[in-house]
């Protein structure tokens, strides 16, 4: 895709990440991949924490948007197989990651776009986990090749999304929507739907993603993808200055905490599970709307990590990290690590690119 259109894709989303923010999403998290799917484990009830439980239809909307601008285009197509069980866990790992900075690589700007510099501790933490990343795809790291594979495989993702959709309509008893806190912050249901389905066109056409634009500089020298995490950058500090929202500092900023070793030991985490998987978790999510099984599983690992992450007190509050918290970080910064090591032998150039370096670009 063209430079504008990955600049056009950032800049809609920037501002989107604020007009949500507006229209009842809690502040500095208008859109936020991590807190989404938190939230959407919390409705379903797989994990207690109260104050973040509600089905997030920005997310649904992400993938039908995805699922629909790529079946226009003929590029829906279902594949994967590639060490999916794997894949689970470091979905697993990289949302414990994001849970200890309390957001993903994209609330990551938003938030900095809003004057928080915890999100700026965040994202050296982030630019480092990257960096380690692209060595493992410099000595051949490969999950292996994915796939073509029926048809079905590719639709069961969407086909999720269409389930919780309904389900957030319907709000039959056993979906649990929060009453207070960050779960009961939220766009009215048709708003935040219609973002999603902006952002999901948007990204999947652009192939935006925050961890591709560092490793393509790394890599590549490519700064392609760089233009459109600035985009959302500069479009959302141009309107939280407008709307008032915009607060520089460390100290008292929304959701978040001031505890700069993990804020960097957070998003490193994702940032190296990012550069493992081949995209960080809004490319994951829009991948799994185009038919990739290997992104879908990755994103079911998400939401299973959101319920550890909270089950088991490792997620951080804005009065910090808990040492169940660090310990979690830790375990999960250690296996990617391994992972990484375990599959990084010297393979010829046929086999490279396995782990899905092209479908990011």
């Amino acid at each position: 895709m063209g430079k504008k259109m990955i600049i056009v894709s950032g800049v809609v989303l920037g501002i989107l990440g604020v007009l949500l923010v507006h229209f009842g999403n809690p502040t500095n998290m208008g859109v936020c991949v991590a807190c989404f799917i938190r939230d959407i484990a919390g409705g379903l009830g797989l994990h207690r924490a109260a104050p973040v439980q509600y089905l997030r239809p920005e997310i649904m909307g992400f993938i039908l948007g995805s699922f629909i601008i790529s079946l226009k285009n003929r590029e829906f197509g279902a594949r994967g197989g590639s060490s999916p069980l794997l894949r689970f866990f470091m979905g697993m790992a990289m949302m414990i990651g994001a849970m200890i900075f309390l957001g993903c690589p994209l609330r990551m700007v938003l938030r900095l776009a809003a004057g928080d510099l915890n999100a700026l501790v965040g994202l050296c933490g982030f630019i480092f986990g990257i960096f380690i990343g692209v060595q493992f795809l410099k000595k051949g790291f490969s999950l292996g090749r994915s796939q073509k594979q029926n048809i079905t495989n590719g639709l069961a993702i969407p086909t999720f999304a269409l389930v919780l959709l309904l389900l957030v309509i319907v709000a039959p008893a056993f979906i649990i929507f929060s009453e207070s806190g960050p779960g009961a912050a939220r766009a009215p249901l048709l708003i935040a739907l219609a973002a999603g389905l902006i952002v999901g066109v948007l990204v999947q056409r652009s192939r935006l993603c925050q961890a591709g634009c560092f490793r393509d500089l790394m890599i590549i020298r490519d700064p392609h993808l760089l233009y459109g995490t600035l985009g959302i950058f500069l479009s959302a500090l141009a309107l939280n200055v407008a709307f008032g929202y915009f607060k520089l500092g460390f100290a008292d900023q929304p959701i978040a905490h001031t505890d700069g070793l993990w804020n960097f030991i957070g998003l490193a985490v994702v940032g190296l599970g990012a550069t493992l998987l081949g995209g960080c978790p809004l490319r994951q999510v829009i991948l799994s709307g185009e038919g990739d099984t290997d992104a879908g599983i990755v994103l079911l690992g998400m939401l299973s990590g959101a319920a550890v992450a909270h089950n088991f007190g490792i997620a951080a509050s804005g009065s910090g990290v808990t040492i169940t918290g660090q310990i979690g970080v830790l375990v999960a910064a250690a296996f990617l690590l391994f992972v990484g090591f375990a599959f990084s032998a010297k393979t010829s150039s046929s086999q490279k690119g396995g782990i899905g370096y092209e479908r990011s670009l």
